[in-house]
């Protein structure tokens, strides 16, 4: 559970969600990633985590983003399924058994895609809409409605985590990308319990571009688009000139020229921001700086992430056969 400020409602939301996983029937954590609150969230996860030993919290020292929370509570999860799922419940926990059914039953990831978002303000469907229906577009992955609350089985979050070795990095796409079997299930977005929504419409449109950037090269191609429009452009006013000239009439001046160096001048312009928005990723990814950095844990016996400890046993097993 990725939390920014949430201390208001994480007690309630870690007490919603253990209650389920119990009815589940299966050995279960719950770790929360304080992604840099102000208010004391993990001040709240550590009271928690006191009372349960199932309860598990992770600090960031900054405020890092949702996606660097994310990758913090995967590398530190031990389970054969790992569920990711808001603080605010605005993801029905109600789910999650489905989702451990179909899991058993042989899926690798589930997906819950929103059905109904009238929990959600105008605004906030809106921009939403425009940011999923961009990255379907561009990134070649179906990110209509789609959210961070999945499931994935413990090989696709070995996948994510210790094979994609990116910085800048968006969960949503990535748990497509890595295949394996799929399904998806649908959910209504459910009110806040408490607090007020995270997302601006910056943070939305930086995390529409890293996924874009990441996902695709499409855009690079609009600049090849823009090009040839222009070259379409300059063609049809050397005929217009050329056929002046011939007939003898006054060539088209200040207008004709002004609108020419306008539209170029924009085609360029933005064809290096496309260009430089794929340099400045190269840029950030050759800098090779870790995704996030942690101040404090609680709950853990040790720090060390499951496939570490995975491959000191396999080491030791063979030291003892050699």
């Amino acid at each position: 559970m990725p939390a920014f400020n949430e201390a208001p409602g994480i007690g309630g939301a870690i007490e919603v969600i253990a209650a389920i996983l119990r009815e589940c029937g299966a050995t279960y954590e719950i770790i929360v990633v304080d992604d840099g609150s102000h208010d004391g969230t993990f001040e709240k996860v550590k009271a928690v985590s006191r009372r349960y030993s199932t309860v598990r919290g992770i600090c960031l020292s900054r405020n890092f983003g949702k996606e660097s929370a994310i990758l913090a509570g995967l590398q530190a999860a031990r389970g054969e399924a790992i569920i990711t799922i808001d603080a605010d419940l605005q993801h029905p926990p109600e789910l999650i058994p489905e989702m451990i059914r179909r899991w058993r039953a042989g899926a690798r990831v589930i997906h819950a895609v929103k059905r109904d978002r009238s929990g959600d303000g105008l605004w906030t469907r809106a921009r939403a809409a425009l940011v999923n229906k961009a990255l379907t577009w561009f990134g070649g992955i179906d990110m209509h409605n789609a959210s961070d609350f999945k499931l994935l089985d413990r090989v696709a979050v070995d996948a994510v985590v210790f094979d994609l070795r990116e910085r800048h990095r968006f969960y949503r796409g990535l748990a497509q990308w890595v295949g394996y079997e799929q399904e998806t299930i649908l959910f209504d977005v459910a009110a806040r319990e408490s607090g007020a929504g995270k997302w601006s419409f910056l943070a939305l449109f930086n995390l529409g571009v890293t996924a874009i950037v990441s996902f695709t090269t499409a855009p690079l191609r609009i600049v090849t688009v823009l090009g040839m429009t222009t070259l379409c452009f300059a063609a049809a006013v050397a005929a217009d000139t050329l056929w002046s000239v011939y007939q003898r009439h006054a060539v088209s001046g200040f207008a004709t020229l002004e609108i020419t160096i306008l539209l170029m001048g924009s085609f360029i312009m933005i064809s290096l921001g496309i260009v430089g928005e794929y340099i400045a990723k190269i840029y950030e990814e050759s800098k090779a700086r870790p995704s996030f950095l942690e101040s404090a844990r609680c709950g853990f016996e040790t720090k060390k992430p499951f496939r570490e400890d995975a491959v000191i046993a396999t080491e030791q097993t063979f030291k003892q056969l050699v």
